[in-house]
């Protein structure tokens, strides 16, 4: 549930409130709006005496959450979430940027991708040093050879860097080198990882799986809430449906869904929720009119030569189009790039 207290509510009544829950055995998030505390109660199993607590002092009144999200939820947390990461705010009013290669190819390669995204205005850097393959053969990263290479370039550039951890044991290491761990698609219900990227402490990308509902999507990242690290992002990267001349199909939908149902900033990834170049331009605008905090663009200086996801990669000239375009959209959506 949650306890809505009155306006004016004394800073001694919201505490005398919150420990009285804690008595009862619960875990409370307190909100602090501009006209009322909000305390968010998430249960031990046992009912809660709903009257016993609206007759504390301060209590205005008491409000059950039937979503089985409860930290998630924008009913314990009504303002937008806002999560720092090194210099840059995502959820705010400014749209973010991130941009970069899928795969760390080289040192040489990263590098023209990074100073390229930097100079077209991007405010974050992306590429996979650990890479999920369909195929076993496929080109799987570099590993921390990749993770150095994308933390000297953060050093050269000053992006701030979001990479994919695959696995538990992996969290400490990409977490040396990394301002953002993501979790990928196939790796969204993956709960060993999920409790272990809540316990970094770290901003976490979390993307939408690819046969994965909106409900499943916020309960993956309750999972990260639950051990109290609220940086936590929300990704629509496109789900698998019965259409073939795309690579997934974009849930749009999503995006308005999301932040009405939840506080944490939501990112869109036009890159794999088409797998086509030419739509991503399209879909990209689509998404910032939508509502989206920011997006996740896969940049590559020489498409043709990439070792994963070239099909769906813009040059540098078009991405630098694209974010010229996406600012005179984000100011008509009352946002600035």
């Amino acid at each position: 549930m949650i306890v809505i207290m009155k306006q004016g509510a004394t800073r001694a009544q919201v505490v005398n409130v919150t420990a009285r829950i804690e008595q009862l055995g619960c875990t409370v998030h307190i909100s602090d709006g501009e006209e009322r505390t909000i305390i968010g109660v998430v249960g031990n199993g046992r009912p809660l005496d709903k009257g016993a607590i609206e007759r504390l002092d301060g209590v205005e009144q008491t409000v059950p959450v039937l979503r089985p999200f409860k930290l998630a939820s924008r009913d314990f947390h009504p303002q937008n979430s806002i999560v720092p990461i090194n210099g840059v705010s995502v959820g705010g009013k400014n749209l973010v940027v991130m941009a970069g290669p899928c795969a760390v190819e080289g040192r040489v390669e990263l590098m023209e991708a990074a100073q390229l995204v930097k100079e077209a205005g991007a405010h974050m850097l992306r590429g996979g040093a650990f890479k999920p393959r369909t195929s076993p053969y496929s080109f799987q990263g570099l590993g921390e050879k990749g993770l150095r290479i994308l933390a000297d370039a953060r050093r050269e550039t000053g992006l701030p860097v979001v990479t994919e951890v695959m696995a538990p044991e992996q969290v400490p290491l990409v977490t040396t080198y990394a301002d953002v761990l993501q979790i990928g698609a196939r790796n969204m219900q993956n709960y060993a990882l999920l409790h272990a990227v809540g316990e970094a402490q770290r901003p976490v990308l979390l993307k939408r799986g690819m046969m994965s509902t909106i409900e499943e999507m916020l309960m993956s990242a309750e999972y990260i809430l639950s051990h109290g690290n609220n940086k936590v992002m929300l990704c629509e990267r496109g789900i698998r449906t019965f259409e073939p001349y795309t690579r997934n199909t974009l849930d749009i939908n999503a995006v308005p869904l999301l932040k009405q149902l939840s506080h944490l900033p939501v990112i869109v990834d036009p890159s794999h929720g088409t797998g086509k170049w030419e739509l991503v331009e399209s879909v990209s605008k689509a998404a910032v009119a939508a509502g989206a905090d920011g997006l996740i663009i896969e940049v590559h200086p020489h498409p043709s030569q990439a070792m994963s996801d070239g099909a769906q990669s813009l040059k540098p000239e078009t991405f630098s189009r694209l974010m010229d375009d996406l600012g005179a959209i984000a100011r008509a959506v009352g946002r600035e790039l």
